[in-house]
């Protein structure tokens, strides 16, 4: 059997693909004449740290025999001889020539070899140290501890994680994996020559922005996530990479807060019968206990195994995140804590499908019953080339065309609707009585979405299960926000287990989070268009009422199978 094809999709502040602080080792300071590392009780640190990095040419070294575990030489008779013996002045030589001599290996490394863990020597311009990303607390003037792509990583797991057979090359000895910058969380500032790319893609890479297009957390001071029109080129770059027929499948990696939204926008756009296994990390890579490499290496095995497939080889379970061994359905998985292990599957009915065990051998127990990917009603192969969006000018409400595609099939950045989510608790009525200029906030956030020229919706999340606003003002303004066509989501508050019952004027979120519902409003946006406007939002006719209904109905349709 020949290796897979993986296509690895970059994505956002993605701690799987981030590093700890290139420190400036003990080593490199007292070369420079510097004091070395302190550790917290005020004396020099034992040990530097040793970072992946390339050898610019070959050395011989000399490793101590029996030095790998404290008991390889309680079995020392099942060991052959070693290479030679290093005297007490550093002398090699093939016969041990006194009682004294340390029998050793010798080991000749290339760069071809790959990386190796070695002391940061690099310091700053200036000849101070690096002791964090930036030059120095707060400053603008920064390296970046984000890849550009995910090749550096899959290296260092490839290179430097260990297998359960204490083997390595637990990635590329399975499978040969393509790079996409699709959303990357590292970026060229000075550009980059097309000679020098790691990933797959043509020309040089011009000199990129950060928070345009490349999207990182740290340093902290200057944090960027993507925006809303982002989903545009994320969807259209995945849409073409998984049509390609080049993969048996994809890796999508993100921002472990995050990629629980993004997982389940792909279950409900991307248009294929791919499998798609998206991965986060709560822990850099290369930081004691990181958890990254092994989700990474556990997609590798889930999309070999094509357990994920169907009698017809097709992908029966949609995207899915991989977590600590276990897969999650993109509608129902949600991160609850900043540790390893801290996902947990939203709405009580279900929604862990599976696991990878210890030994590496995945099982499926459960498959979704609602559409996704090529079935899903909202692909972007089944978005219509424009639909009507509602917007409020000096004479009323007017509904007019809003394209969605290009005429190569592309989602357009501008048709990525605007939802915002309303949190709702009790005693949420700024004051007695049934004046709603005292629901500013509320008003305001209509009132922008109408004169937007957007296509918009909101979330409201409000009473479990119910999703409804302990205020009936809200409720009667939400109410009159949906017959001047913003569509209107009701969800209950926190991971809602019960599902959220129909209502006339409003969407029944069903078991969904307010998070995972607003981006199935936005691809229900771009599949049947602003909901239709009354004359009168306060007071909508029969037949008002009546399109209303029948627009609602199929808005509705999708939130019951998606």
């Amino acid at each position: 059997m020949g290796k897979i094809r993986i296509a690895h999709l970059a994505g956002p502040t993605a701690t799987i693909q981030n590093t700890p602080p290139l420190v400036t080792s003990s080593k490199a300071r007292l070369r420079k004449g510097l004091a070395p590392l302190v550790g917290s009780d005020g004396d020099a640190s034992k040990f530097d740290a040793l970072r992946a990095q390339r050898l610019a040419a070959p050395v011989k070294v000399y490793v101590e025999q029996f030095s790998a575990h404290p008991l390889e030489a309680d079995a020392a008779e099942l060991y052959a001889e070693p290479d030679g013996y290093m005297d007490a002045d550093g002398n090699f030589s093939r016969e041990r020539k006194s009682a004294g001599d340390k029998p050793v290996y010798e080991i000749e490394l290339t760069p071809e070899d790959g990386l190796y863990p070695l002391p940061y020597m690099g310091m700053q311009k200036d000849g101070l140290p690096w002791e964090e990303e930036a030059t120095s607390p707060g400053s603008p003037l920064t390296r970046q501890g984000f890849f550009p792509d995910g090749s550096r990583s899959f290296e260092e797991i490839d290179r430097l994680s260990i297998g359960v057979d204490g083997k390595v090359n637990i990635i590329g000895g399975r499978a040969e994996v393509d790079f996409y910058r699709v959303a990357p969380p590292g970026g060229f500032r000075r550009g980059l020559a097309s000679a020098d790319r790691s990933d797959t893609g043509e020309g040089d890479v011009p000199p990129e922005r950060l928070g345009w297009d490349f999207f990182a957390y740290k340093p902290y001071n200057l944090a960027k996530a993507p925006p809303r029109p982002m989903l545009a080129k994320i969807t259209n770059d995945i849409q073409a990479i998984l049509s390609s027929g080049q993969y048996d499948g994809a890796i999508w990696t993100q921002g472990s807060p995050q990629i629980e939204e993004t997982a389940y926008w792909f279950n409900l756009l991307i248009d294929t019968n791919l499998p798609i296994a998206c991965n986060a990390a709560q822990r850099p890579q290369g930081q004691v206990s990181n958890d990254g490499p092994a989700n990474i290496v556990d997609s590798v095995t889930y999309i070999e195994s094509r357990i994920w497939a169907d009698s017809e080889g097709n992908n029966r379970v949609g995207t899915i995140v991989l977590q600590e061994q276990q897969f999650f359905a993109a509608r129902e998985v949600a991160k609850v804590d900043a540790r390893p292990g801290g996902y947990i599957a939203t709405g009580g009915h279900g929604g862990i499908m599976g696991q990878i065990t210890h030994a590496g051998m995945p099982y499926m127990m459960y498959v979704p019953a609602y559409k996704h990917t090529a079935k899903s009603d909202v692909n972007i192969t089944r978005l219509p080339a424009t639909v009507k969006v509602s917007k409020l000018g000096p004479d009323g409400i007017d509904a007019l065309d809003i394209a969605i595609k290009d005429g190569a099939g592309k989602l357009l950045a501008d048709a990525i609707p605007s939802v915002s989510i309303v949190k709702d608790g009790g005693y949420a009525a700024e004051m007695f009585g049934d004046d709603p200029a005292a629901e500013a906030d509320l008003d305001f956030l209509i009132k922008y979405k109408l004169t937007s020229g957007r296509l918009a919706g909101l979330v409201v999340e409000g009473l479990v299960p119910y999703g409804a606003p302990t205020s009936e003002l809200r409720m009667a303004m939400l109410r009159q926000a949906s017959f001047s066509g913003l569509p209107v989501v009701r969800v209950g508050r926190g991971y809602p287990e019960g599902f959220a019952d129909p209502e006339s004027t409003t969407i029944a979120g069903m078991n969904l989070t307010s998070t995972k519902a607003r981006m199935l409003l936005m691809a229900c946006l771009m599949k049947f268009g602003s909901l239709p406007a009354a004359r009168d939002p306060a007071k909508p006719t029969v037949d008002e009422v009546a399109a209303h209904k029948t627009t609602l109905a199929a808005y509705q349709a999708v939130f019951n199978t998606h």
